[in-house]
């Protein structure tokens, strides 16, 4: 077995942001470096400005790596590219990714929507695949 831990969380409504937030809080209190990957520009810069103001007295320092900012000192980098700017030993996955890119962090964390079969069908394959990698996957209670 690796030692990655990977794990998956239900989303019963696509809505992603407000968990995006809480994790990167929650691991940035662990003085854990945290990526976070969003499929494209929209996403990214609708997140930074989210993780400002989602929770009332809630600081998570972050920056967008939209290639304009040096994103190496950062604790919590929101980005669209499989690149870890941050040395992140956590990887929130908020949109598919290369096992590659994947398997090179200590933490993954990916979402399992349950309002659509397409994407119920895609969050099985994910983990099968960890599975199949030799990973041991589990579903966040």
């Amino acid at each position: 077995m690796h030692t990655t831990k990977v794990e998956f969380i239900k989303l019963e409504k696509p809505v992603l942001a407000p968990w995006l937030c809480r994790l990167a809080q929650e691991f940035f209190s662990q003085r854990r470096r945290v990526l976070v990957l969003v499929e494209n520009s929209e996403q990214a810069m609708a997140l930074d400005r989210y993780m400002w103001v989602w929770k009332k007295g809630s600081f998570v320092p972050h920056v967008w790596d939209n290639g304009a900012v040096d994103s190496y000192a950062e604790p919590v980098v929101i980005t669209t590219r499989e690149n870890n700017s941050n040395a992140a030993q956590v990887l929130i996955a908020a949109t598919d990714c290369s096992m590659g890119f994947a398997h090179r962090f200590e933490h993954v964390v990916e979402f399992a929507p349950t309002y659509a079969e397409d994407e119920v069908a895609q969050a099985r394959k994910r983990f099968a695949h960890w599975r199949r990698d030799g990973y041991a996957p589990f579903m966040r209670a």
